[in-house]
């Protein structure tokens, strides 16, 4: 039977739209507000959550279309208790107030009489006994059990001194400690940036402001001097400087014109642009940050579990040790100096907020890393595996040949002819060939009304002429074009791996636009870096020629490629290469990488990749640049390193500081010094290597 989290759950007050519901934790349960809230937030048909954990009260909002006040009740009735054990929270009150409180004490004492000293010593004490205590009833002997026996000795022998300064290092220490792990959640936070709840659309040629919820793919969004921009898309019309800090992490701002990407959360500085929305609501890239934050808030790698039950083992350890230093000694402050210098907060702490730290630099970088585990993962891989369109290769296509029939027209007038009908058309054939005449003389062909005719081409009339340009099928079949005559060309430009536009112009075939994927400048850059850190195989899975591939695949100086494959193939081959113990990054962006993505021990998807390529992988990419592969996997490289280095450095501090206690080197508040700040330095080690960015 599955465990339940809440004992019970009643409806205090509701309005359209609204809940306030008022909760009863099952006993021995833990009373994380945050997790409860997160939990709450992800219910179908939930907006929103905020968990009131003193008045143990719960408010939600909701979709009326979905769920209704009781359905959300009973839903939240039905929650299970988060996995794993609950952190436990020193009883250091109040933060700031805690440490003062402390503070005065420990000044305090010794200025009272003798008689006052105790009474203001346990008052102050008491919240740590209190707490240790109520871990030990739920729990057995933890760090924080430990602390309260250093404290209660201390006290016992009217070391009032010792008990007074062990309080306050404790409280200090707490406060520092959740202010450190505090900041480490507000800097993945602070990827967010929020938008507007009102966006200008397009409609019939008008300009009208509408909630943003109503915006669709395929409208036409209107974004202004100051404006967030509230979708992922492309540029219609308009230029201006948008600031893609945000997103990106790149200071310099950049200016975007027709054709180009523009992301949600990003800031329009100066001019004006019409984006074709492609993502919209949830599907934005921040609103996907959004996802990805909350996650890696939540989420545990196995680095963090393994230094927490690491932690826990040590306790035991700990509790023998004083006991057998006080038989040994027969000192009781002996027994109390060991007690304070557990290795708990540090071994807990320190790798969480490294992660975190680490996945908002990336974030920075343009990198999206969906929770520690992601990383620890993209650290042990040895093997990265790429596709090939849209990854290696731009996934853009470029003019490469202008073949004319006809010796009126040069290969340019050709290029300007076919540009001066497609500039019109918003798709990646007609933007390739309005680049391409751009680059020449650009000489502009006066027509009449442009036709769209769907997945075929565009047509038009140039000097009282029929034009055509489109596929091969459009010019053949449906407009009845002869090209028997210059298959030999069409053939070897066929062969050659180019994509063909034919140019039909007064009933005959003018000419010929061949196009073709062309390489990133910077993938051979990254291939070279990945293997600096630690890539020893780097293959090419496309489903491409066998040609093209090997001719990619050498250019790059790849370890191997396979060509011509399905889906399932790519799938096929990842999951061979895993049984033979290759640890693998698969790098794709279309919907036929996704099978290879899940199956991948790391799938990592590309800026302009398929929706579902992007939520199967591990990371994903925000800007449309290939290095941030090389990037990402040096980001995880670091961390793990930085982790190992505060393991090391926590485990020999704390032994250290163990020993000397042990053997009566140390007095309590030496040790209770010592550990303390050890342990916010070892803390403050995880967060320095991005909080300075």
């Amino acid at each position: 039977m599955v465990p339940r989290w809440l004992a019970a759950v009643e409806i205090v007050h509701r309005l359209p739209g609204r809940v306030r519901l008022r909760y009863v934790l099952e006993a021995g349960m833990p009373a994380d507000a945050a997790v409860l809230e997160s939990q709450v937030a992800q219910l179908p048909g939930v907006l929103s959550a905020r968990v009131n954990r003193r008045a143990a009260s719960v408010v939600v909002t909701f979709d009326p279309d979905e769920t209704d006040s009781d359905g959300v009740g009973a839903a939240v009735a039905r929650l299970s208790p988060p996995s794993g054990p609950a952190p436990a929270r020193r009883p250091a009150g109040n933060g700031k107030t805690a440490v003062a409180a402390s503070l005065a004490t420990l000044l305090g004492s010794g200025l009272l009489p003798p008689a006052l000293r105790l009474p203001l010593s346990l008052a102050g004490a008491m919240p740590l006994l209190r707490q240790a205590i109520a871990d030990y009833r739920q729990g057995g002997v933890t760090s924080h059990v430990l602390e309260g026996m250093a404290v209660a000795i201390s006290l016992a022998r009217s070391d009032h001194t010792a008990a007074n300064t062990t309080t306050f290092m404790l409280s200090l220490g707490e406060y520092m400690e959740e202010s450190i792990a505090r900041r480490s959640d507000e800097l993945l936070k602070h990827l967010l940036r929020p938008s507007s709840d009102r966006v200008w659309v397009l409609r019939d040629g008008v300009e009208v402001l509408e909630p943003a919820a109503t915006v669709a793919v395929g409208d036409t969004v209107i974004v202004a001097t100051g404006s967030v921009i509230p979708v992922d898309g492309t540029v219609l019309g308009g230029e201006a400087t948008v600031n893609e800090a945000a997103m990106t992490g790149e200071s310099a701002s950049a200016v975007k014109g027709r054709g180009a990407a523009v992301l949600s959360g990003t800031l329009v500085e100066e001019g004006r642009l019409a984006i074709y929305a492609e993502q919209v609501g949830s599907r934005t890239a921040a609103a996907r940050i959004a996802d990805y934050v909350e996650q890696s808030l939540l989420s545990k790698s196995e680095a963090q579990l393994e230094a927490s039950r690491m932690a826990d083992r040590l306790v035991p350890l700990v509790l023998k040790l004083a006991g057998a230093s006080f038989l040994v000694s027969g000192d009781w402050r002996r027994a109390a100096s060991v007690l304070q210098a557990d290795y708990s907060c540090a071994l807990k702490l320190a790798t969480p907020v490294a992660f975190k730290s680490a996945m908002y630099g990336a974030g920075q970088a343009g990198i999206l890393v969906k929770g520690a585990t992601a990383l620890e993962r993209l650290a042990q891989a040895d093997t990265f595996i790429f596709d090939k369109t849209g990854t290696l290769t731009t996934g853009m296509l470029e003019v490469t040949d202008s073949v004319t029939f006809d010796s009126s027209y040069t290969p340019e007038d050709l290029i300007c002819l076919a540009a001066s009908v497609e500039e019109h058309y918003f798709h990646p054939l007609a933007m390739a060939v309005v680049a391409a005449a751009q680059a020449t003389h650009n000489r502009h062909f006066d027509h009449l009304e442009v036709q769209f005719i769907v997945a075929h081409g565009v047509a038009s009339v140039v000097d009282g002429k029929r034009i055509v340009v489109g596929s091969r099928h459009f010019i053949q079949e449906d407009e009845g074009i002869a090209i028997d005559s210059h298959l030999d060309v069409i053939d070897r430009l066929y062969q050659d791996g180019k994509t063909l536009l034919f140019i039909g112009f007064g009933g005959r075939l003018l000419g010929l636009l061949a196009l073709k994927d062309t390489i990133r400048e910077s993938s051979a850059r990254t291939v070279a870096r990945l293997r600096r850190l630690g890539a020893r195989h780097i293959l090419l899975l496309t489903g491409d020629h066998r040609d093209r591939a090997a001719e990619l695949s050498g250019q790059l100086g790849l370890d191997g490629f396979r060509a011509e494959l399905l889906p399932q193939d790519k799938a096929r081959i990842i999951e061979e290469l895993s049984a033979r113990g290759a640890r693998i990054a698969f790098v794709g962006d279309g919907i036929n990488d996704a099978p290879a993505l899940a199956g991948a021990h790391v799938g990592i998807a590309m800026q302009k990749g398929a929706d579902i390529a992007r939520l199967t992988a591990d990371v994903a990419l925000l800007e449309d640049e290939i290095e941030r592969v090389a990037d990402a996997k040096e980001a995880a490289n670091a961390v793990m390193d930085l982790i190992k280095t505060n393991y090391r450095a926590t485990v020999g501090l704390n032994t250290a500081i163990l020993g000397a206690a042990a053997l009566g080197l140390l007095s309590p508040i030496a040790t209770s010094v010592l550990h303390n700040g050890t342990t916010i330095g070892i803390l403050l080690n995880a967060l320095r290597r991005h909080s300075a960015r």
